[in-house]
């Protein structure tokens, strides 16, 4: 149930991601890194149906995260980059190639490669709050630094910048996701007193933040690319340091997890250099937005792309 849970929370983040920078792509460049990123998506009718799914992809994962390690259900999240080039190939007619597909596939391979050699056990230890503080304090130190990268450089470079660090909000978010619905299991009312809940919330809405100015500052497979690769590693990091997940390296299965990660960086690289991700004069890039053909508004195509959203 867990892989299943893990898998449809993949399917809806890779369409939703789709949805929301359709949303994004009209907002004025000034705007950038300002509130009135988000005042302008919630106008858009594209936007909100993304929101939607994000909503829905949450609690696919939260339940998964219950039932299941953060070392296994993040990284079963990888799937969302083979959806997304389904989706950008089936539903918006872009051009994908023999190196979109061999660096989606190895990318997601790979991690799975790692994850099935890592074979990871444990992860019922509890956290203490030195533990929390320590790592709280390495990703929020991590997401700043990537926050500042962004800031130059071509726009696939801002967006993986972008995605990188909202990938870690997104990861240190899993985490407290765990930890929450086990107070929501044992006792809902109790949520209110732990503070686990406000950091999901305040976390939680970084990562959302940082995702659409991901989405905004450049091709959506670059921004796209570093969120599915990095969340599942960052995962695999904090699961192994705070709740004592412990993956298995001795013997030939060292090896065999160094060779997956070798597999899954190829992969990651392949799509670093694809016209998907440096928009250079792709024809799905400008079906996508439509702007470059049809001049139409952002609300004109939104209306328009609702319409061939897949019935799934």
């Amino acid at each position: 149930m867990v892989y299943v849970l893990a898998v449809a929370a993949a399917f809806s983040n890779a369409l939703w991601s789709v949805l929301q920078r359709m949303g994004v792509e009209y907002v004025p460049p000034e705007r950038k890194l300002r509130l009135k990123l988000l005042l302008h998506v919630l106008r858009q009718r594209i936007w909100l149906a993304g929101f939607a799914l994000m909503i829905g992809s949450f609690v696919l994962e939260a339940i998964a995260l219950h039932f299941g390690r953060l070392t296994e259900v993040q990284p079963i999240l990888t799937t969302e980059l083979l959806f997304l080039v389904l989706i950008l190939g089936m539903r918006f007619q872009f051009t994908v190639g023999f190196r979109e597909w061999a660096g989606a596939v190895a990318a997601a391979a790979g991690l799975a490669g790692f994850l099935l050699f890592a074979a990871p056990r444990g992860g019922d230890t509890v956290p203490s709050t030195s533990g929390w503080v320590e790592v709280g304090i390495a990703c929020t130190a991590a997401m700043v630094l990537l926050v500042v990268l962004a800031q130059w450089g071509p726009r696939w470079w801002r967006a993986a910048s972008f995605g990188t660090a909202a990938a870690v909000a997104f990861a240190f978010t899993a985490a407290l996701i765990k930890v929450v619905t086990d107070y929501v299991s044992s006792d809902w009312v109790s949520v209110l007193r732990h503070w686990e809940t406000y950091g999901l919330a305040v976390f939680g809405l970084a990562a959302v933040y940082l995702t659409q100015h991901a989405y905004h500052a450049g091709p959506i497979a670059a921004s796209q690319s570093a969120i599915v690769l990095v969340d599942p590693l960052a995962s695999i990091l904090i699961g192994v340091s705070l709740f004592g997940d412990d993956l298995r390296t001795a013997g030939a299965w060292g090896p065999m997890e160094a060779l997956s990660l070798l597999v899954l960086f190829a992969g990651a690289i392949a799509l670093c250099h694809s016209p998907l991700i440096t928009g250079d004069g792709t024809a799905g890039s400008e079906q996508l937005t439509g702007r470059y053909r049809s001049g139409r508004g952002p609300d004109a195509y939104g209306d328009a792309a609702i319409q061939h959203l897949p019935n799934a």
